[in-house]
């Protein structure tokens, strides 16, 4: 059989990258890992709770500043629903950047219509936030 146990440093590490890729127009997902590290080290629970939402906030990032390099006419392609839902609902409109297809689509949509990067950082962490710690509770960690 194989060995699934890891260190929590090397834990960490993949969950960062896991979480920073899946929040970018990549594929991917991190909750399984999170899920995995508490249920093996429960101790490091808040710092892979940090270190996730960190990662995901920077794939998000990433995604946004990718929306603002795009020329208009590449937005297109984007669903005019979450175009439509940024450009009202304005930064706060990020709290569901963690929901999965169409969570990108927001990301790059508040980039493409530039709004204030600090607002819409600080709203991908408060929403990709609380899904991480709904993680961490399910695994019965808090």
């Amino acid at each position: 059989m194989f060995d699934l146990s890891f260190s929590p440093e090397a834990g960490l590490a993949g969950l960062f990258a896991a979480a920073f890729v899946s929040a970018t127009l990549l594929p991917g997902g991190s909750e399984a890992l999170l899920l995995a590290l508490v249920r093996l080290h429960p101790e490091q629970a808040l710092p892979a709770l940090a270190v996730t939402t960190l990662g995901n906030v920077l794939g998000g990032m990433t995604t946004y500043a990718t929306g603002r390099l795009l020329p208009e006419r590449a937005l297109h392609r984007l669903s005019p629903r979450s175009l439509e839902g940024v450009r009202r609902y304005g930064s706060p409109s990020l709290l569901l950047s963690w929901a999965p297809l169409f969570g990108d689509a927001l990301c790059l949509a508040a980039g493409w219509l530039r709004l204030p990067w600090p607002g819409c950082a600080l709203w991908m962490s408060v929403g990709k936030g609380v899904r991480y710690a709904l993680v961490v509770a399910g695994a019965g960690a808090f």
